[in-house]
């Protein structure tokens, strides 16, 4: 799953954690990627977010701060109960002359699934297309997925701020796959949630990952916990990329 959260504080104004972990778990995913979260910041009541929401799945959190302002965080991070492994946490290039812009960055996890290691980069990315340009330039760079341990299987996922027939979009699907494009003729949008009219929340796959579905939650409780719906990917890992993978151990 991957959710934009809007740092727990819901179309009614109210700020809970509890809400979008039920929201979550009511989709049973094994990896979550969450973004805008709040970590010790006072508008939201100096809780851990990342901390409060991966507890009441059962999961643990790797959390990087896109932004930092003395104790008060806000950032992004990827959830899992299953074996992981923090590979890399880090801030995305931006404009020098927008510095008043929100910054941005990147959390990279390695998840063991069954017997697979799933190479997992959650992001979220500018509202100028211009500054996307220059982060999914350096996401797709040897910095991150063209590093030599992102190996296939792969996921890059998160609130990207694009639409389909954007440049930015032809930029990663010239390398990466959407996942959302392989199983609907249709596109299911994300925001706002309450009557979404826009896909800008992605997973885009490698060649080892089989889609087998995707969808977004449309429940009472999505509607209203976030600005934004979540995006789920049931997915296998493709038998050619198993066997390469454990051949390579």
């Amino acid at each position: 799953m991957t959710y934009n959260v809007h740092g727990c504080r819901g179309r009614d104004r109210q700020w809970s954690p509890q809400r979008i972990a039920d929201v979550i778990a009511s989709a049973e995913p094994d990896i979550v990627a969450l973004q805008e979260l709040d970590v010790g910041r006072a508008r939201s009541g100096g809780v851990d977010q990342a901390e409060l929401i991966a507890k009441a799945l059962g999961m643990r959190a790797q959390f990087h701060p896109a932004m930092r302002v003395m104790e008060e965080q806000y950032g992004d991070a990827v959830l899992t109960a299953c074996p992981s492994r923090l590979i890399k946490a880090g801030p995305l290039p931006g404009l020098p002359q927008l510095r008043a812009f929100e910054p941005r960055g990147a959390v990279w996890t390695t998840v063991t699934v069954g017997h697979h290691q799933v190479q997992v980069v959650n992001t979220h990315l500018s509202l100028l297309a211009r500054e996307r340009r220059k982060q999914l330039d350096c996401l797709l760079s040897r910095d991150w997925l063209g590093h030599p341990d992102c190996r296939d299987p792969i996921f890059l996922v998160g609130d990207f701020n694009m639409q389909p027939r954007s440049r930015n979009y032809r930029q990663v699907t010239a390398r990466l796959r959407d996942a959302h494009r392989s199983r609907n003729r249709h596109y299911q949008a994300t925001f706002p949630s309450r009557f979404p009219t826009l896909r800008i929340d992605y997973a885009f796959v490698s060649a080892g990952i089989h889609v087998r579905a995707v969808e977004t939650i449309r429940t009472p409780l999505a509607r209203i916990a976030s600005d934004h719906l979540p995006l789920v990917v049931d997915f296998d890992v493709e038998p050619a990329f198993s066997h390469l993978e454990m051949a390579a151990k």
